[in-house]
């Protein structure tokens, strides 16, 4: 079996479950934040629905600098709506499937590197980086989501079991 082939059943598992959680983000609740030193709901939101494009960035390129010296550091426009956040999640979620259903195991086993500010951050094969850089990251940030929804006593989908608000899947 390729290693696209083995990665792609947890990539769709694993978005599925955020796109279910990014169903639940009000319009009205943007601008909220837990604390001042956190993303606001709509930071956090756009920042899950963006994330998947990374995977394109790490197939097709050998690195990125994030924080380019000289350059502002590398920035999604903030979605303003829940229409507006699933439609950017699944336009980068085709574009990511595509791009790892493409990639050879030869691919997926080279290097890539992520930069910031002209300094390595780490070094990975493409695999892993999908793995910790796209999948792992978004796996954090959307249980943060949930304890954003939470807060707001809004409901929290299940997602590896049931949540308090749904005893089943």
């Amino acid at each position: 079996m390729a290693l696209s082939e083995a990665l792609l059943p947890e990539f769709d598992h694993e978005m599925a479950n955020t796109r279910k959680t990014l169903e639940r983000v009000p319009d009205d609740k943007f601008d909220w934040k837990p604390h001042q030193k956190s993303f606001s709901m709509g930071a956090l939101a756009t920042h899950l629905a963006t994330l998947p494009s990374w995977t394109v960035i790490t197939i097709q390129k050998d690195s990125i600098d994030i924080a380019p010296e000289g350059a502002p550091p590398l920035k999604a426009d903030p979605c303003k709506t829940r229409e507006e956040l699933l439609a950017r999640f699944d336009g980068n979620i085709a574009a990511a499937r595509a791009a790892i259903a493409g990639a050879s195991d030869q691919e997926l086993l080279k290097p890539w590197t992520l930069i910031s500010g002209g300094k390595t951050i780490f070094t990975l094969p493409r695999i892993a980086a999908l793995r910790s850089f796209v999948m792992n990251h978004n796996v954090h940030h959307r249980a943060q989501l949930g304890v954003y929804l939470r807060l707001n006593d809004i409901p929290v989908p299940s997602i590896y079991g049931p949540s308090a608000d749904e005893g089943a899947f």
